[in-house]
């Protein structure tokens, strides 16, 4: 689309099988790359891969078209590289132009081996990881994380964050917890890496953040932490090789997959900068890492949390929280907090609380029913955080909304699925275990949370003093709830934020199909506007002939039922004098 229009230049159609069910429908966005001069990475201080180096072309000799590329990863596992200047596929990458992701990962089932990312770029290698439906079975897919040259597609290497072997590294603070038993190990699926990646080109390191071993509530298969799992990741993006990984999840019972793309931030401390990586999760921590070592930047503490009563199961006696303020309740719910529109409802909820185990932050799944607070959905997820660098300061939109989460004997599967008690639930089988499983919102029977909202909150995280510096809540019920029940504040989201020199945070994510802006000093908002379709996406802003405009991408989002559509909208400040440059 051209910059300064909106015309559209060309379109490119990867031609997806409407008829499958895919185990997710979202994609986020696809990647830039420019040939770099012949003969090095640009970027790199690492030696060129051999398979890099045969692709050089002579000085002179480059061909006009594909020396700039977009790469986009789709829903049915392929990796496409298109000409950025006309939309056609690279001839001379992969197979015409596409890379089939499915093979070497394992036997792929139709629609839940996907790609909802696209891939880091490195110099001139390609990253890429994948999104599994994860809780099917303990022997899904493969997680396994690739690199690929981005000039021909041919695969560099390949990293699998499921250790193999019967002993590997643990934390010093859970010595006794990362034994594995290998003939379960050679099964056991998932730990993919399914959002954005982020690089440093100038270090050779991509970060990686991984999700849980599979299946996600019921890890009696998996036993141990599984290192590499819900772990924050450096690779060197030349060889696939571990700089360092930091656990930030023990065996994952809970879907706290690392959903957030970390963040390279400069910190700001005693006067010198700090080369750092921000990692926000799905549970509300969010940890602060030297981006060369993974050393915390802020102190990491491992704290006891409460013990599984599943047969089979053992969960982690700890895990680890960081010193920073968490980003959304970590209690228990109790009674107390049961709420609703009307007495009734909130009796309802009041019930259901009671009758459910909740024992606050990393309370494992049980058989009775479980409080997840907050949920699999919580806190910060695949939209992010973004960073004021004069200010020192994170603003993080974070969901805080109750689930809950059951297991029960695999032969109760059909019984419970078609009862009628659990239509709002999604269940799972988790093949391969004793238990199937169903989840879903804590909610009273008009399908109200039973917590009171906010249930979405913009929140901004001040690392000068490693205190919260602003909470507001995000958005309103409209267009989730009919007229006159539009006036509550903080609702779901999903999608992230950009803060601009200006001082202003810009945001959609919402379920009331808006896009904001709010002040970075303080969390007031001031200026607002109406869009076609849900905005689950992350804006974007550009200066084109002194003019800066700010684009969003509105196509809605289907677990959350905001509108669909298919809308590219520009905002745009009243044009400035030309200075020669884009800036």
């Amino acid at each position: 689309i051209d910059a300064r229009s909106g015309v559209e230049r060309w379109r490119f159609d990867a031609k997806i099988d409407p008829a499958v069910d895919y185990a997710e429908t979202a994609s986020r966005g696809v990647s830039y790359w420019r040939d770099a001069a012949p003969g090095r990475q640009r970027g790199s201080t690492a030696a060129p891969h051999p398979a890099l180096r045969a692709t050089f072309s002579p000085p002179g000799g480059e061909k006009e078209e594909c020396m700039e590329r977009i790469f986009m990863g789709t829903l049915d596992a392929r990796l496409i590289a298109l000409d950025a200047k006309s939309g056609k596929p690279c001839a001379d990458f992969g197979d015409d132009g596409a890379i089939d992701l499915r093979r070497g990962v394992r036997s792929v089932q139709v629609g839940e081996y996907t790609i909802t990312s696209p891939p880091a770029v490195v110099g001139d290698v390609l990253v890429s990881g994948s999104a599994i439906g994860d809780n099917g079975a303990t022997n899904l897919e493969l997680g396994v994380v690739r690199g690929y040259a981005a000039r021909t597609g041919v695969e560099l290497w390949r990293w699998d964050p499921i250790p193999r072997t019967a002993r590997v590294p643990t934390d010093a603070a859970n010595p006794d917890f990362g034994e594995i038993d290998e003939q379960r190990a050679q099964w056991t699926g998932g730990a993919n890496a399914w959002t954005v990646f982020a690089a440093d080109v100038e270090r050779d390191l991509v970060f990686v953040p991984t999700g849980a071993p599979s299946p996600d509530f019921y890890g009696g298969e998996r036993l141990g932490d599984t290192r590499f799992a819900n772990s924050l990741v450096a690779l060197r993006a030349s060889t696939g090789r571990i700089a360092w990984a930091r656990q930030l999840v023990h065996h994952d019972l809970w879907d706290y997959d690392l959903a957030s793309q970390p963040l390279l931030i400069e910190l700001e401390r005693n006067g010198a900068k700090i080369p750092a990586v921000v990692q926000p999760t799905k549970h509300g921590q969010v940890f602060v890492l030297h981006r060369e070592t993974g050393a915390a930047l802020f102190p990491i503490h491992e704290r006891p949390v409460p013990p599984s009563d599943v047969a089979g199961e053992r969960a982690s006696p700890t895990q680890p929280i960081s010193a920073l303020p968490s980003l959304v309740p970590n209690g228990p719910v109790t009674e107390k907090d049961a709420w609703g529109f009307t007495p009734w409802d909130r009796g309802k909820c009041a019930e259901k609380i009671r009758a459910l185990r909740s024992e606050g932050l990393f309370t494992p799944p049980s058989l009775r029913g479980t409080i997840m607070r907050p949920g699999y959905a919580g806190g910060s997820n695949w939209g992010s955080a973004s960073f004021d660098p004069v200010r020192q300061r994170l603003v993080f939109n974070v969901n805080d909304l109750p689930m809950v989460v059951a297991l029960f004997p695999s032969a109760h599967y059909e019984r419970l699925r078609d009862s009628g008690e659990f239509d709002d639930f999604d269940f799972s089988r988790q093949r391969g275990t004793p238990y199937g499983m169903h989840r879903g919102l804590l909610a009273s029977p008009i399908g109200v949370p039973c917590t009171a909202p906010p249930w979405g909150k913009l929140v901004a995280l001040d690392l000068a003093n490693g205190k919260i510096a602003w909470s507001t809540p995000l958005g309103t019920t409209r267009d989730l709830a009919p007229w006159p029940l539009w006036g509550y504040r903080g609702v779901p989201n999903m999608g992230g934020s950009i803060t601009t020199g200006g001082g202003l945070v810009f945001i959609a994510a919402t379920t009331d199909n808006f896009l904001r802006a709010f002040r970075t000093s303080d969390g007031v908002e001031i200026w607002k506007r109406r869009l076609p379709a849900g905005g689950q996406a992350t804006p974007m802003t550009y200066v084109r002939d002194g003019r800066q405009y700010i684009v969003i991408a509105a196509g809605g989002h289907g677990g959350m039922e905001t509108t669909p559509g298919d809308y590219v909208i520009a905002f745009a400040l009243p044009a400035q004098p030309t200075r020669g440059d884009d800036r």
